[in-house]
C-alpha cells in the first residue's frame, strides 16, 4: 500500500513504537510522545515530515518537494505523490523524521513508549 494514501500512511506509522494518530488540520497527523513527526493531507495526499538541515537543502531542490507551510523554519518538507521520491525513500525519510522527533523526548518517556534507546 502506498505511503501517499491515508490508509498506507496510517499503517506505516502505527508500526513504529509509541506512535499515535490524530485528525488535525484536514490531515492525518502522526505523533510520537504528542510531538508531530509526519502528516498526510486529506485533499492532495501530500506527505509532510521533518528532515535534517542537509536533507532539507537536497530535497527542496527536487521538483514536487517544497518547504512545508507553517513548518519550514524547523526544516520540514512537503512531498507531492508525483515527486521524484520513490516509495522506499519516502518511508526512510519518514522513519528518520520519527527518529529526529523521538530523540528529543525524555529518556523516561522513550522507555515508557517502548522506543529503543
Amino acid at each position: 500500500m502506498s505511503l501517499f494514501s491515508r490508509t498506507g500512511f496510517q499503517q506505516f506509522v502505527e508500526a513504529l513504537p509509541g506512535t499515535s494518530l490524530a485528525d488535525q488540520w484536514e490531515s492525518s497527523v502522526a505523533k510520537v510522545g504528542d510531538k508531530v513527526f509526519g502528516l498526510i493531507t486529506d485533499a492532495e495526499n501530500r506527505l509532510t515530515f521533518k528532515v535534517s538541515e542537509e536533507s532539507f537543502e537536497i530535497l527542496t531542490a527536487i521538483e514536487g518537494i517544497d518547504q512545508a507551510p507553517y513548518f519550514a523554519k524547523r526544516k520540514w518538507v512537503s512531498v507531492s505523490p508525483t515527486s521524484a521520491l520513490n516509495a522506499d525513500e519516502a518511508e526512510e525519510y519518514l522513519r528518520r523524521s520519527y527518529g529526529l522527533v523521538s530523540a528529543g523526548l525524555t529518556r523516561k518517556l522513550r522507555i515508557d513508549l517502548g522506543i529503543p534507546l
